[in-house]
């Protein structure tokens, strides 16, 4: 791995949950950011216009409001301006969703991605770093998950997709030398967070005296990773161009690395826990009991998800410490204040 300095960045989903926070962090590091989304309204649009409304104010940071499957408009963006660094954020996304719209799936995931690819190819992009998931993971059961295991059952149209664009990133960076880094990210919460993940809809429910459903009877555990955690190891790759491995043999192909410059990375808490004690901590933080109406597991959905993240500690020194009581209590003291409960 090779670091570099950057100084102009796109981040892509700049108004969702990830791309705010990291589009944030950039701005204060000194980037000069350009943000790009398509404010569509799987959620509250309203959330995502309030986020932009905290990166607008800031005289280094531009916005475009392009959808990544419009090829025109994503060549606009990237125009004559020399992007150290792409961050691809923009995404479909939510494993339920892809149940009942599948085709969003393909337009944002996929042929945004290509276009993504070619933009980033014919500008000399020397970076691009994307968001995969740990859902690629899929009928996987073998824990902790590590990137160096093989991942050819995904069990949602969303985790075939994120498969998809590590196999799209790994054949740019085969063929054009464009330096990727795909990072697998496993459940990420914290304040201006997404509305349709747990933490934010037992929060709403428990605060309205509504139940809360808990699939799979709560027998599930997900490996939770507080924000402020994920972007500092984002930002942390995003300085450390990929190298091929001399050591990758076609004999045994190593899933997680590559001849090409190209690397697949998880980037999770490396703790899992059970969700009860979300719920019961996600309860002491607010100061009420839920009430659980207690589900089958959700087609498409896993029982548990838990990262092997020793590649990234080693290769950037990635090492989340937030306490997840910590990082509740702080998505909590965001919601009341931003919601005014």
């Amino acid at each position: 791995m090779t670091s570099f300095s950057f100084k102009n960045v796109l981040v892509t989903g700049a108004a969702g949950f990830i791309g705010f926070h990291l589009s944030r962090r950039l701005l204060a590091d000194g980037c000069r950011v350009t943000g790009l989304d398509n404010l569509n309204s799987y959620y509250d649009v309203r959330l995502k216009k309030d986020r932009l409304t905290l990166l607008t104010g800031e005289k280094r940071f531009s916005f475009a409001e392009t959808d990544l499957a419009d090829r025109n408009g994503l060549q606009r963006v990237f125009g004559d301006q020399p992007f150290d660094v792409v961050v691809n954020l923009a995404a479909q996304a939510g494993v339920r969703y892809s149940l009942e719209n599948p085709n969003a799936y393909v337009e944002s995931n996929l042929v945004g991605f290509v276009n993504l690819l070619e933009c980033c190819r014919h500008k000399a992009v020397k970076h691009l770093v994307y968001a995969s998931s740990s859902s690629v993971y899929g009928a996987n059961t073998r824990m902790p998950f590590s990137v160096h295991h093989n991942v050819d059952h995904p069990v949602s149209l969303y985790a075939a997709t994120k498969k998809a664009n590590e196999l799209m990133a790994h054949t740019y960076s085969h063929l054009y030398k464009l330096p990727c880094t795909g990072l697998r990210f496993f459940t990420v919460y914290g304040p201006w967070g997404r509305p349709d993940m747990a933490l934010f809809l037992f929060t709403r429910a428990i605060l309205e005296k509504k139940p809360i459903r808990v699939f799979n009877h709560g027998k599930m555990q997900r490996d939770f990773t507080y924000i402020d955690d994920i972007v500092e190891g984002v930002v942390r790759v995003m300085g450390r161009l990929p190298q091929p491995d001399p050591h990758w043999s076609g004999d045994e192909p190593d899933p997680g690395t590559s001849c090409a410059p190209c690397r697949i990375y998880n980037i999770g808490n490396n703790n899992p826990v059970q969700l009860m004690h979300f719920i019961e901590t996600i309860e002491k933080a607010l100061g009420k009991k839920a009430d659980k109406q207690m589900l089958d597991m959700q087609p498409g959905d896993v029982p548990a998800t838990y990262a092997d993240i020793d590649d990234l500690t080693a290769d950037v020194g990635f090492a989340p410490a937030t306490p997840l009581a910590e990082g509740i209590e702080r998505f909590v003291t965001w919601y009341r204040d931003y919601y005014g409960q």
